[in-house]
């Protein structure tokens, strides 16, 4: 069953190319509402950890790295159908495949530094915005 709240988070890339405030005035044109939201860094473990699906995967280490070489924008959206809704606006994880409009089509550089970060299902998002926020920052 669908819900109504996603989570995102913009990547180190995003943050140090200077796409904070460009990437969420797309999220909220795109009828997103910002539930809870925070600028913070990724320790290794904490990505490590995040990204435990992935520990076997050639590209882990790489990951890792780039998540914590600076901060992130963690955030919890709201919309009807947030998580579907959400995966649309971000764009395929390849910004040279990503539709026109999309964020990663306008603010990603590559496969690897691709600015945003969307959950891809409901038990995931909620998974991922209890791992960055504690129960009395979900508003």
């Amino acid at each position: 069953m669908a819900t109504n709240r996603t989570f995102t988070m913009i990547k180190p890339d995003g943050v140090e190319n200077g796409h904070i405030g460009g990437i969420l005035n797309m999220i909220t044109e795109g009828g997103f509402r910002i539930v809870s939201m925070k600028l913070t860094q990724l320790t290794v473990a904490d990505a490590q950890k995040f990204y435990a699906v992935h520990s076997e995967r050639p590209f882990f280490g790489e990951l890792v790295e780039f998540m914590t070489r600076g901060p992130i924008v963690a955030a919890i959206l709201e919309k009807d159908n947030a998580v579907e809704d959400f995966r649309a606006l971000i764009g395929a994880t390849n910004p040279a495949d990503a539709a026109e409009g999309t964020i990663r089509k306008k603010y990603a550089t590559s496969i690897g530094e691709n600015a945003v970060h969307g959950s891809d299902s409901d038990e995931n998002a909620a998974i991922e915005g209890a791992f960055h926020f504690a129960g009395r920052e979900q508003f």
